[in-house]
C-alpha cells in the first residue's frame, strides 16, 4: 500500500448481511502527545449513501473529503468512478502527492481502500481497514465476520476496542456509520 506510516487513526469497514459499516477512533496525535480524544474521521455523503473514513494527517484527510465529494459530483454519484478518479489525480497531481492519508469509500455494493500510490482496492472479503491500527481492527473483524452472528456494526465496535487495546495512536471514542442506518 502507502509507503507513508499511518499513525494516529484507525478506520475499519465491514460488509456483512447487506450492510456495511464504517467505523474510526476519535484520537488525534501531534507527536506522542494526544491533543484530542473525540475527533470525528468517519463521515457520511449523498445523504448517507456512501461512507467514508480517513487516517493521516487531519488537513490531508479533509483535503481528501472535499476532492473525492467534487468527484462524485463529476461522475454523477458513481463510487467507482469517482474513486478511481481520485486515484488518478492523487498519483499525477504534484501537490496531493505530498499529502499524508488514506481513505476508505463504501456504498451499499463496494468497499474501496484508495491511496495517494494510485490503489483503488476492493476487499474480497468484505473486510478493509488502515491506519495505525488498521491491521488489528482488520483481524478482529475478520475473525468476527466468519465467527460470530454479529451485524456489521456491532463487528466495527468490537474490532476497533481490541484495536485500541494493543495500538496506542488508537483510542476507543469509536464513530461509527451503517448502510442501511442502524435500527
Amino acid at each position: 500500500m502507502s509507503s507513508v506510516s499511518m499513525r494516529g487513526t484507525t478506520i475499519c469497514c465491514v460488509r456483512k448481511n447487506n450492510q456495511v459499516a464504517i467505523g474510526g477512533d476519535g484520537q488525534v496525535t501531534l507527536g506522542d502527545t494526544v491533543v484530542k480524544h473525540g475527533a470525528r474521521k468517519v463521515r457520511t455523503m449523498r445523504d448517507g449513501a456512501i461512507l467514508t473514513g480517513f487516517a493521516g494527517s487531519t488537513a490531508d484527510a479533509m483535503n481528501l473529503f472535499e476532492r473525492f465529494e467534487s468527484k462524485l459530483d463529476e461522475h454523477a454519484g458513481s463510487l467507482m468512478r469517482a474513486a478511481v478518479a481520485l486515484a488518478k489525480e492523487w498519483r499525477t497531481d504534484k501537490y496531493l502527492r505530498q499529502l499524508e492519508a488514506m481513505m476508505i469509500v463504501a456504498d451499499a455494493s463496494n468497499t474501496l481502500l484508495i491511496s495517494g500510490n494510485g490503489d483503488v482496492l476492493e476487499p474480497d472479503d468484505g473486510v478493509a481497514a488502515i491506519g495505525s491500527g488498521g491491521a488489528y481492527a482488520k483481524a478482529a473483524a475478520t475473525a468476527l465476520v466468519s465467527h460470530s452472528e454479529l451485524a456489521a456494526v456491532d463487528i466495527i465496535r468490537e474490532a476497533m476496542r481490541i484495536a485500541a487495546n494493543i495500538c496506542i495512536y488508537t483510542n476507543t471514542n469509536v464513530t461509527v456509520k451503517s448502510i442501511p442506518k442502524e435500527s
